[in-house]
């Protein structure tokens, strides 16, 4: 199932969630220039998704946009019957949305703790719920989640208690689906990008601007996308369970 054979087009299905804008934005054009058909979520009140679409049916005319709000927890399986129905089966699923709520846990609120449960970790089960059980069928899958940098060892970061322990818990579930899953020839990996702060910013740009890194550069969305092509590529089946750092290097959750 090759993501590109001499110009073709794919067979491949990408679910990219809320890439109307940012990171997940820069992933679904990735994917779509390397020959995926892609499907992605936008928030309802949010960005619209047509500045995404615009960029995106350049490479794959009928590229589609679903709306879904990840803080109910019905929308991913909402979001995933209403692509499927439109464009067939999803081959590849890569989970960009989550929100992030930055204050000290003595000004939280349990409503900031729900969502943060709910739209982060609750919304990677509930799409792993939702795909799965079609990618088994199949024998062939494609999941990449995102933790914060340091989730995979639980880093603890002030101002980050419910957005990093949400975190920590996407990247075990998702390291434990790829124990799980590995036989069905399905992998599931996790990148961690680092404080990259202008998300619509090139690689160009980015290396334009000082960053507290060991790079001394900002990163970019270039850079997170071509992670994600590399953990989701047909030719990496061996590849699972990784956890991938687009930092620079950086050890803790902020420059």
């Amino acid at each position: 199932m090759s993501s590109e054979v001499d110009g073709r087009r794919s067979s491949r299905l990408a679910f990219i969630t809320g890439a109307a804008a940012g990171l997940p934005k820069g992933i679904a054009i990735e994917l779509a220039r390397a020959g995926d058909r892609i499907a992605f979520t936008y928030r309802p009140g949010g960005t619209p998704p047509d500045a995404a679409l615009a960029v995106l049916r350049a490479y794959d005319a009928e590229a589609l946009a679903v709306p879904a709000d990840f803080a109910r927890p019905e929308a991913a399986a909402e979001a995933v019957r209403a692509v499927e129905a439109a464009r067939g089966p999803i081959d590849v699923l890569v989970h960009g949305v989550g929100p992030l709520v930055l204050k000290r846990f003595a000004r939280c609120a349990p409503d900031d703790y729900r969502l943060m449960v709910e739209a982060n970790f609750g919304s990677a089960v509930a799409l792993a719920f939702a795909v799965l059980p079609g990618m088994r069928e199949r024998r062939y899958g494609r999941l990449v989640f995102f933790g914060m940098n340091g989730s995979s060892v639980t880093q603890p970061a002030r101002g980050l208690a419910l957005y990093g322990a949400a975190k920590a818990a996407v990247v075990t579930f998702a390291r434990t689906l790829a124990l799980e899953e590995a036989a069905h020839g399905i992998t599931v990996n996790i990148v961690e990008p680092g404080d990259i702060r202008d998300k619509g910013a090139d690689r160009a740009a980015a290396r334009d601007h000082a960053a507290n890194n060991p790079t001394g550069h900002a990163g970019s969305w270039e850079d997170v996308a071509a992670a994600v092509r590399f953990l989701t590529a047909d030719d990496n089946g061996f590849l699972n369970g990784v956890v991938l750092g687009v930092n620079g290097g950086l050890t803790g959750p902020h420059e």
